[in-house]
């Protein structure tokens, strides 16, 4: 069983949660998770330099709306009847393929190339002596 986090642990892991950046500078190299809990630690919560970590409301907000989107997207899969989607999907086939033999009726009343034969894809004849 996990060992009970300290409770200035558990303070410090909810204040890296009102400021995701800090996780950010984490991962990319720049400074590690004791020198940012040792900051935490001497200069408290309210300090000026944290303003830098925290994350922007407007951020939030668009974040929350990608979320909420996502979360659309798949209610709308988990409605979705297999039944329904073939039947449109095979309207749609039947529409695309009356739509390209309007097509090829237009170009036939155009000159087409002629066919070329079998034989005139070799470029040098041979003949047996």
């Amino acid at each position: 069983m996990a060992k009970p986090l300290h409770p200035s642990v558990e303070k410090f892991k909810q204040f890296v949660q009102k400021h995701p950046k800090i996780i950010q500078e984490v991962r990319s190299g720049k400074k590690t998770w004791k020198e940012f809990y040792e900051d935490w630690y001497l200069f408290g919560e309210d300090d000026e330099i944290w303003k830098n970590y925290k994350q922007n409301r407007e951020s939030m907000k668009q974040t929350e709306k990608s979320n909420r989107w996502i979360e659309k997207i798949a209610n709308m899969l988990q409605n979705m009847d297999a039944n329904e989607v073939q039947k449109h999907l095979a309207n749609v086939q039947q529409a695309i393929a009356a739509i390209q033999s309007m097509i090829v009726q237009f170009q036939g009343s155009q000159k087409q190339p002629p066919m070329r034969t079998g034989q005139d894809d070799r470029p040098f004849s041979f003949r047996k002596d």
